[in-house]
Parts: C-alpha cells; structure tokens; sequence
C-alpha cells in the first residue's frame, strides 16, 4: 500500500496483518463493548477475498471490488451478484465508485497504475496515474525517515534501510471519489497525495498529505530491528491516504493508514484529513484512529470511518474532531453512506494469512443509522 518497503517496520505491519487474519477471535478481543452500540442489519454478500473497496449508488445498486482476487462486481438488489471486470495473475482491481450512472475504479501492479471507467457498459481508460506520478512526483520533496539522524547510528541501520529519502515514484491508487463536472478524485496511497482527473483524462495535484512524525518507543525499536540508538528519535512516516469522499460542503475528505505498525503498538496515529479541492489547504480533522482504511460523509456532515485492526467504525460529529465509537465491526475495510443507509465491507483479511482453515470470507453488511 505505501513504500513502507523502505523500512523494517513493513514487517511489523505484516505481522499485524496475518495475526488479525487468522480468525473472529482477535476481533472480538480488539472491540470493546461501547464500540457495539450498532451492529449489521445483515449480511448482502459473503465468501469474498479482500473486499477493501465498495461503492453504493443512489438506486441502491452495490459495486465490491475484491481487491487482491482482481474482480469487480456489481449487485442489484434482489439479484445474484455479476462479475463486470476481471484482471487475475497479481493485478489488484479497486478503488471503486459511482455516481450518475459512471463507474471509475483502478488496476495495479509493478510500475502501472490505471484509472479506468465503465459508462454505459462500456470500459475505457480515464488516466495513467502512473505515468502522471513518474513525471511529477508531488512528494518529491518530502524527506520522510529521520531527520536528524547521526552518522554513527545511520550506520547500525539494518538492512540498508536509509536513515531519510525523498518521496520516490511509486503509485498505487487506493480509492476514488466522483465529484461535479465529471471530476474523479484519487488517493494515491503510495503516492501520498490527492489527485484529482477531469472529464478528459487530465490528471493533476490537489494536495500532498503531511507526513507523520512519531518518536521510536523502545518497544518498536526491537520488534523492528532498529539499533537502541534510534529509541527517542523522530520518525517521520509516510502518510499512505486510504480514502477520498466529498462532502456536502464540496471539502474533500481522506483517511489515512500511516507508515510504519498499524497495530496501535506505537499509538493510534491514523487521521482524517479535510481538504480545500480548489486551494489544495490541508487541514486536520481529527485523530486518534487506527488503521483508518475507508471513510464516508452523510448528508449533515457526520463522518464515518472504518478502522481495519481496532474491530470497528467510528464517527466524527459536525463540528467535532473526536472520533468516537459507532459500531463494532470485524476487520471492516470500507465504509458507504448512501441513500438506503450505511453500508460496509468487513472480514476483508480472511483467507490471506496462509494457515489451514482460513478461507476468503470477505463480506459486504448494511448498518443500521
């Protein structure tokens, strides 16, 4: 998702991620009860792989992409469900959205990254997100890692882990949100910033995301490999936005799965991001949050947002910038405001971690408000 590869914390994450996978009993461990103060109405499709991207229409027609499977489906309501696009052989299809009847979603894999469409049944290319992020590169001047890192340390790094480096080309577009005029905006969680592509394919940046300092615990250091010299140091992560909605003010908002443990082992550093699409102004809107994974806007302003490894979906008041707990989930992935309510994917790491008996049991739930 980020090119969190850089560093040795990228296991850390891995690790997080296959433990979670394994079973309910890790989520249900990670929920406290004043999470579950809302539960699924039910349940409209299960036994899906990586289910990390959903887009819900105004007529109530579901559109899942199953990530890491390279599928995208579409469901009307009271139907079986239909495959619309297929990219096996290690694609990843996702970032899926709708709105007046147009589909945009992405395909991923090595050094190509495409905002493709689907009008009227008819697929074709929007933009090539990568070809736009190797000839600009907007974090370019970003310095992410430690900043001030002496030598003498730099040097115990394992790995060949550089003590600090510029953004690098990489993209890997994450989610996407439809606004007026045609516009489709892009989070591109490798690229750490907000895209945003008009009618005619014409990509250009909104924003870059900050990064996220955070001060090495003895605790990361070890399970990290990192020398004890680098225990107190700041750690400037990558920011990696997750998802873009727009709100019914026209602001963007974006969700975000920072670099580095997304566990909570160094705290709970996830954050939602309001964003100006004509000025590009960033502006925090709260924090707090672990692996934010998706987000939605209702109509007066309520944001909700899918945290993947604490089990459960919280809510940003208007006006507010505390989260506070919605509904308990497991593993939720994304999260939809739409016309016939709340909807959301969850279980989306089942049948990714390799052990016996865990088999791909992604669903797609409606909440109740």
């Amino acid at each position: 998702m980020s090119r969190i590869t850089l560093t040795t914390a990228a296991a850390t994450l891995a690790l997080a991620g296959s433990c979670l996978a394994t079973g309910p009993a890790g989520a249900a461990d990670a929920t406290s009860p004043g999470d579950a103060n809302r539960t699924a109405v039910r349940t409209l499709a299960s036994g899906l792989m990586s289910p990390l991207s959903l887009a819900v229409a105004d007529n109530g027609t579901r559109y899942v992409a199953q990530n890491f499977a390279g599928l995208l489906q579409k469901q009307i309501p009271g139907k079986p469900a239909k495959t619309i696009y297929a990219k096996p052989n290690g694609w990843e299809v996702g970032a899926v959205s709708v709105r007046d009847g147009k589909v945009r979603f992405a395909i991923t894999k090595g050094t190509t990254a495409l905002l493709l469409g689907i009008d009227r049944g008819r697929r074709h290319v929007v933009a090539d997100l990568a070809r736009y992020e190797a000839t600009r590169n907007p974090d370019r001047g970003v310095e992410y890692g430690f900043r001030n890192l002496g030598a003498e340390c730099a040097a115990q790094l394992p790995g060949g882990m550089p003590a600090s480096y510029q953004g690098i080309v990489e993209s890997h577009p994450y989610a996407t949100a439809q606004g007026a005029n045609g516009v489709t905006y892009v989070a591109d969680a490798a690229g750490n910033d907000i895209l945003s592509v008009g009618p005619n394919g014409k990509v250009r940046t909104v924003a870059v995301l900050p990064s996220v300092p955070l001060k090495v615990s003895a605790q990361f250091a070890e399970s990290a490999e990192l020398p004890a010299c680098t225990v107190g140091q700041t750690y400037h992560f990558e920011p990696v936005p997750t998802d873009v909605e727009v709100g019914p003010n026209g602001m963007l908002y974006v969700s975000t799965l920072p670099g580095g443990p997304e566990d909570g082992s160094m705290g709970a550093n996830a954050t939602v991001y309001r964003i100006n699409p004509r000025t590009g102004a960033v502006g925090r809107l709260a924090g707090g949050l672990v692996s934010a994974t998706g987000l939605a806007v209702g109509p007066r302003g309520h944001v909700l947002v899918a945290e993947l490894f604490a089990n459960r979906i919280s809510v940003i008041a208007p006006g507010s910038h505390t989260a506070r707990p919605w509904a308990g989930a497991s593993m939720p992935g994304d999260i939809e405001w739409a016309r016939g309510g709340v909807f959301g994917t969850t279980d989306v790491m089942t049948g990714m971690s390799g052990q016996p008996g865990d088999v791909p049991n992604g669903k797609v739930v409606k909440f109740r408000r």
